[in-house]
């Protein structure tokens, strides 16, 4: 019987794009073993995940390299016989390396790739292409030789315990908005947010989700705007409960980063708000209700880097200033 592993061991919407590979092995391979590899905090992503048997965690902060060498091991132990990294550093391509499996695939852009039997070139479609090529079809190629080359969308999925959790939030229609960004130049600005949630109906409620880190932007976004009907919810949900919440939502607004993910895991509406990348560059919707809103004005500094910036290299931060709230809120149009 095949025996896969994935590694994603990158940050928390890699890991959503990757389960698009967790899907297509299962509806190729129904009675294989698929386990997960990713870093500590991104486990709660794959909790009872119907389609993976073990997921193993890489501790990062802690005893790091002790952490791995001993992730390396355990790897090899299980026997896989295929393993798929779509993470392109060094640490997951020691560890597919070290695994003795048959079948070991991932990008040429990791320092390990010499060793791996199936090698791909990742590449990042220009801005100028018309079709470019999603993460999702990226990955798809590491598995095309025992699939085939068309992928399947990425998947969560929550619980009835974390549908429960937020069913007291679903009773009225609602809004989500994940606010923040890792990276300056990918985040939406607070007033901009501010000027949003101003123009939303009252009858609509809104919740504002993100990590801990995030309560203090969205403090500030409640406390300036005349949206009273506004609710910080930063910390208070888990990974599957937040997408739970989305799930449901009238529509979700999210920066280019892991809750635009979430919703095309759980086919929900999605507003994805561009500034400093650019969709092209494939980690856009991926489903008819997913809309990219970005500035309308040609700049020839955007995209200014593929993650981003800590501030504007410019310094007028054009790409997400130059968004419109009609842009933004094209969607109730439809619905009204």
């Amino acid at each position: 019987m095949s025996k896969f592993l994935i590694i994603q061991t990158a940050f928390t919407g890699d890991v959503v794009l990757a389960t698009a590979l967790a899907e297509k092995l299962h509806l190729q391979y129904p009675d294989a073993q698929i386990d997960f590899l990713l870093r500590k905090g991104n486990e709660g992503l794959l909790s009872a995940h119907p389609y993976i048997t073990n997921v193993l965690v890489w501790d990062k902060k802690q005893h790091k390299n002790r952490n791995l060498l001993q992730l390396a091991l355990r790897v090899r132990s299980e026997k896989y016989t295929h393993v798929i990294n779509p993470h392109r550093f060094a640490a997951s391509g020691f560890i597919t390396c070290l695994s003795g499996a048959p079948y070991r695939a991932g990008f040429d852009k990791n320092p390990f790739s010499f060793c791996y039997t199936h090698k791909y070139t990742h590449t990042i479609s220009p801005i100028t292409d018309a079709h470019p090529a999603h993460e999702v079809t990226r990955n798809q190629q590491l598995i095309s030789t025992i699939t085939n080359s068309a992928p399947e969308l990425p998947a969560l999925y929550p619980s009835a315990a974390d549908k429960a959790a937020t069913h007291q939030y679903q009773l009225v229609p609602y809004v989500c908005i994940a606010p923040a960004s890792v990276w300056f130049t990918k985040q939406f600005p607070v007033s901009k947010w501010i000027a949003l949630l101003d123009k939303l109906p009252i009858s609509i409620n809104v919740f504002i989700i993100g990590a801990p880190d995030d309560t203090d932007i969205a403090s500030e976004i409640i406390e300036k705007t005349t949206h009273k009907a506004t609710q910080n919810l930063c910390g208070k949900l888990s990974f599957l409960q937040s997408a739970a919440l989305m799930q449901g939502a009238a529509m979700n607004y999210t920066n280019d980063s892991a809750p635009l993910h979430f919703t095309t895991a759980v086919n929900a509406p999605v507003t994805a708000v561009f500034c400093s990348t650019v969709p092209s560059f494939g980690f856009g919707p991926l489903r008819p209700n997913g809309t990219v809103v970005q500035t309308m004005e040609s700049l020839p500094c955007r995209p200014c880097g593929l993650h981003g910036h800590k501030s504007c290299p410019e310094k007028h931060f054009k790409c997400a200033l130059g968004i419109t709230n009609e842009q933004l809120l094209s969607w109730t149009l439809k619905t009204t």
